[in-house]
């Protein structure tokens, strides 16, 4: 499979989450579409939006609940595109939404591998591919973003790495759709700076292909680390998205994080 055809892919996927045409991420005028439900939607959107607001680089498409739709067009053409996702200027959205019980809330950058560079990676503890049946036991907080203990009917297939018996870093992929399987990682804190992460996730990637599916891997971008990571294990990025939720949401995973 080409750059291209993995491009399109991604391309086709956006389209099914935000309701519009696989080309509207690539025109150079902004798009505003009224989201709805769509069965193969990824698995963790929820879905109508309220408004969210995706680009591949050269526009924004922005799906949004019909009352929102004036509020947004008014953002999204204020700003250019490589501004709308960042501060200050995403503070006059996020007031705006807040009249609407609204507020910014997950703001996210994904990549897609580059088949010219995706390869094996060295790695000085051993890699063992594990499936489904592997990973009942491994549903514990040192390897939750590598595994969904809510979604763990979607945990497809990982890579473990391996001290002597001790598992030490594990690479999960999560099937969010029909074509492409959501890549996370953890690697327990004395083994970091290994290069255990990058070959974990690369080995995970091909192993991905090898099934017949698209692998994506996403970071929020002031997460510098993992950044690092997709980019050492062959992945480049591809599209950025922002989505807000209801302040009583937000409210709810800030408690939680504190908590």
């Amino acid at each position: 499979m080409t750059n291209q055809e993995i491009l399109q892919c991604a391309l086709q996927q956006s389209a099914i989450d935000s309701h519009c045409e696989p080309e509207d991420f690539l025109r150079t005028e902004n798009i505003i579409v009224v989201s709805e439900k769509n069965e193969n939607a990824r698995r963790y959107l929820t879905l109508p939006f309220a408004c969210n607001l995706v680009s591949y680089g050269s526009n924004v498409v922005a799906s949004v609940q019909e009352e929102l739709r004036d509020t947004v067009r008014r953002y999204i053409e204020k700003y250019p595109v490589e501004h709308l996702f960042e501060t200050p200027n995403m503070q006059v959205i996020n007031t705006a939404l807040m009249e609407h019980g609204l507020q910014v809330c997950f703001m996210a950058e994904y990549f897609l591998p580059d088949r010219t560079v995706l390869k094996d990676l060295p790695c000085a503890y051993e890699m063992r591919i594990l499936e489904q049946k592997d990973f009942e036991a491994l549903y514990v907080p040192e390897w939750s973003n590598a595994l969904c203990a809510d979604r763990k009917h979607l945990d497809m297939l990982g890579i473990g790495a391996y001290d002597g018996d001790k598992l030490i870093g594990l690479a999960g992929c999560s099937a969010d759709c029909e074509t492409m399987w959501q890549i996370g990682i953890d690697v327990l804190p004395p083994y970091r700076r290994q290069g255990v992460a990058a070959a974990l996730t690369a080995k995970l990637a091909l192993e991905t292909f090898a099934r017949g599916k698209i692998p994506f891997y996403c970071a929020a971008w002031s997460n510098i680390k993992s950044v690092r990571n997709a980019i050492k294990a062959g992945f480049r990025p591809a599209w950025v998205e922002m989505t807000a939720k209801e302040i009583s949401f937000v409210e709810k995973l800030n408690n939680e994080t504190v908590s």
